[in-house]
């Protein structure tokens, strides 16, 4: 019997459902939200970090290399992560620390638990599936890449972004090739159940074994019935992409979140649509979880607070107001350097004395700085001891060929600048503001 987790936040009583309710203090978006049976929610952000939830006041779990993109709870008292950093981790045993399941080839996107067979899955863009079985002795170091003690399954043609458990153990993924496939998982062999002419980003299979839910870069969410393998339902209000999916086996509810920051709720006994909620002013919604008695629904995106609403009343509240990323609703009142800024860097880093938990160090003092040398910030190895001193010279040549060229192995994400007057502009802007630490 897997022995209790004495982090005392998993162990006492979540908050209230049916009561809206925000939780605040990661300092990146909301990429994954997960609630455990006791009601304990654990949300996954771009600020690297696990954040455990015991009414309002977080424990966080630091251990992520980047954004940490999928979170699960094996039990109520033991919690896996996976992200951006191509890790699979475990946390035990009330550490703060984690032990590495394994290790992808690429960035980390989904995660299914088989319990019965001790079993987690995860799924990645490198193209696979990680199968990596668990221990009851948590002292044994059982964890190396894919290939030593983790099983990888191939079959895909591109990156895997969804992955989860039928009732009798069938394993079913969804993939940017555009197809649903069916594993066994004995056997390593699968078959691709659905050919859909678009991504396939999200998946929920019936608890019960009678439908697979999907939604797709094109906006709609299909059903399957999974013993004939026929299209049941074609779900569609033209939004686009779908990004986030969950499902209250209590109420029989499917919930589903798209790219213009909308929720659909649909009642999966009529597959009638039951609400339609603008959950956001701007950006995506990311993340969805019911509460465990469906009362509640939990969602992220943009911004970093993940909020609570509950469904029987949801359209009497307000979308996300949160003000970290209001600047996204008419960047072009901007003057440019500051867009480029609130467009390429805020999400990552602060400007004012302090990291405040965001992914990236704050850029407080940053001209003249030798990288890797803020104190409150955890720097990747390729960065701790770098030679590269900021200025305008370097900054300009980071976001001329792009971190990953500029800082091989650093923790920033791959994005460019293009134009050189756009560069000029963010260098200016940076330089007045990093020194007087102003937002």
């Amino acid at each position: 019997m897997l022995r209790a987790l004495a982090i005392s936040c998993l162990l006492a009583s979540p908050l209230a459902a049916q009561e809206f309710f925000t939780l605040k203090g990661h300092g990146g978006p909301i990429m994954d939200i997960a609630v455990s049976d006791n009601g304990t929610i654990a949300t996954a952000s771009f600020d690297n970090a696990v954040g455990l939830w015991d009414g309002s006041t977080p424990t966080w779990l630091d251990g992520h290399e980047a954004a940490v993109i999928a979170v699960n709870f094996w039990s109520d008292t033991f919690a896996v992560s996976g992200g951006d950093d191509f890790s699979v981790r475990l946390w035990i045993d009330g550490q703060k620390t984690s032990r590495i399941l394994g290790q992808h080839a690429a960035k980390v996107t989904d995660l299914a638990m088989w319990r019965d067979k001790e079993l987690v899955v995860s799924a990645s863009w490198d193209g696979t599936l990680g199968l990596w079985p668990l221990s009851r002795d948590w002292n044994k170091v059982l964890y190396p890449p894919l290939g030593q003690n983790g099983t990888q399954l191939r079959g895909h043609k591109l990156g895997v972004n969804a992955v989860a458990f039928g009732p009798d153990g069938a394993l079913y993924s969804a993939s940017s090739d555009g197809t649903i496939r069916q594993w066994d998982i004995d056997t390593g062999n699968s078959r691709a159940i659905v050919k859909n002419g678009f991504a396939v980003n999200k998946l929920v299979v019936d608890p019960e074994g009678a439908w697979l839910a999907y939604g797709a870069v094109d906006g709609v969410t299909r059903i399957i019935d999974l013993k004939t393998e026929t299209q049941l339902r074609d779900l569609s209000l033209q939004r686009r992409p779908i990004l986030a999916m969950d499902f209250d086996p209590v109420g029989k509810q499917l919930a589903v979140g798209d790219g213009e920051g909308y929720i659909m709720v649909v009642d999966t006994q009529t597959w009638r649509i039951t609400r339609d909620f603008r959950a956001t002013q701007s950006g995506p919604v990311w993340a969805l979880a019911f509460s465990p008695d469906g009362q509640n629904l939990h969602a992220g995106g943009i911004e970093d607070i993940m909020y609570s609403w509950p469904v029987a009343t949801m359209d009497e509240h307000e979308g996300m107001t949160g003000t970290t990323r209001s600047f996204l609703e008419n960047p072009d009142t901007l003057p440019n350097g500051e867009r480029q800024f609130k467009r390429k860097c805020s999400i990552c880093h602060t400007l004012t004395q302090g990291s405040a938990r965001k992914a990236g160090p704050s850029l407080y003092g940053l001209f003249g700085r030798k990288a890797g040398t803020v104190g409150d910030y955890t720097y990747s190895q390729t960065l701790n001891g770098s030679e590269i001193i900021w200025s305008a010279e370097t900054i300009n040549a980071l976001f001329d060929i792009g971190p990953d060229h500029y800082i091989p192995g650093s923790k920033m994400p791959m994005q460019r600048i293009v134009k050189q007057g756009d560069r000029d502009d963010l260098i200016d802007f940076l330089r007045k503001a990093t020194t007087a630490g102003e937002n």
